[in-house]
């Protein structure tokens, strides 16, 4: 049980990082970023390319790393997403260009890199520290640790600083917000700039433990989209007990039944939220009024 209760909160840590990352993206822009998926995925490989590649410090990689991610996800959304925006796309339009994005950008990173997979894990592989009988890695302390550190660095960022509030109103209210003269296009950036940066620190400490593939995004990104559906958009406490839920969910499924469910009990987990509450843990139900 000590072990199984260590691999919850190493998902849930992972999940609610993307989680929270495609939470800020689509609360602000309200269409599925499908591509926030890959955007994790290059976080992982843009680290393979200049550690291994070439032959740059681990830590120096992830940090360059993580801006990359960042910039990709502002690349995407100036040329992409703003000019469809501009054209009053609607969201169909921009969810299927997002999907469009993922796919493309996938297979350049397959013809790159190749399908097999990769690894920045460093140092020799050992038996995990024993804590209560639980076996874990000094990795997986890590990644908890540096997951919680962000977490709430996101959180503080949103609540207090000039930005997190101008990317709240727009988010609540983008009429308002530009009446109140609030660029929108700029919070927009900023909002890719940052959530982008949170899949792309996602990818790489999840390449840390478990190696990549170009494909790795498209499950992290359906687990995220779990969480943050379960735990209600736009909440950082409710995403990280949605998280900690589907964790749990999972993994005492694979117990009782198997492993290979996993997936399968994470959707029927988002269906019954979806049925019975379906503005999650901490989201608040929509109010129609009229004037």
């Amino acid at each position: 049980m000590t072990q199984i209760a260590v691999n919850i909160l190493l998902v849930a840590m992972e999940y609610a990082l993307i989680g929270v990352g495609f939470s800020l993206i689509y609360h602000v822009v309200r269409f599925f970023h499908f591509a926030h998926g890959l955007v994790f995925t290059a976080g992982a490989y843009f680290t393979f390319l200049l550690h291994v590649w070439c032959g740059l410090s681990l830590f120096f990689s992830i940090s360059i790393a993580i801006g990359l991610s960042a910039v990709l996800g502002c690349l995407i959304d100036s040329f992409i997403y703003r000019p469809l925006r501009h054209k009053g796309s609607s969201p169909l339009v921009l969810l299927l260009a997002s999907l469009g994005i993922y796919i493309v950008l996938q297979n350049v990173i397959s013809m790159i890199f190749g399908d097999d997979a990769k690894t920045i894990r460093f140092g020799m592989v050992k038996e995990g520290i024993n804590i209560l009988g639980a076996r874990i890695t000094p990795v997986q302390i890590i990644i908890i640790a540096v997951s919680l550190f962000f977490l709430l660095c996101c959180f503080f960022f949103l609540k207090y600083t000039k930005m997190g509030q101008a990317m709240r109103a727009v988010a609540n209210n983008p009429e308002l917000a530009r009446i109140s003269g609030i660029e929108s296009d700029r919070v927009i950036l900023s909002t890719f700039a940052l959530g982008s940066a949170l899949a792309g620190i996602a990818g790489i400490l999840v390449a840390l433990d478990v190696d990549m593939t170009p494909t790795m995004g498209m499950n992290a990104l359906m687990m995220g989209m779990v969480a943050v559906i379960i735990g209600g958009v736009g909440s950082i406490p409710g995403i990280a007990l949605g998280s900690l839920l589907l964790g749990i969910a999972q993994h005492l499924g694979a117990w009782f039944i198997s492993s290979q469910w996993q997936a399968a009990i994470a959707f029927v987990v988002l269906l019954i939220f979806l049925l019975f509450r379906p503005q999650g843990f901490l989201g608040k139900k929509i109010k129609k009024v009229s004037i």
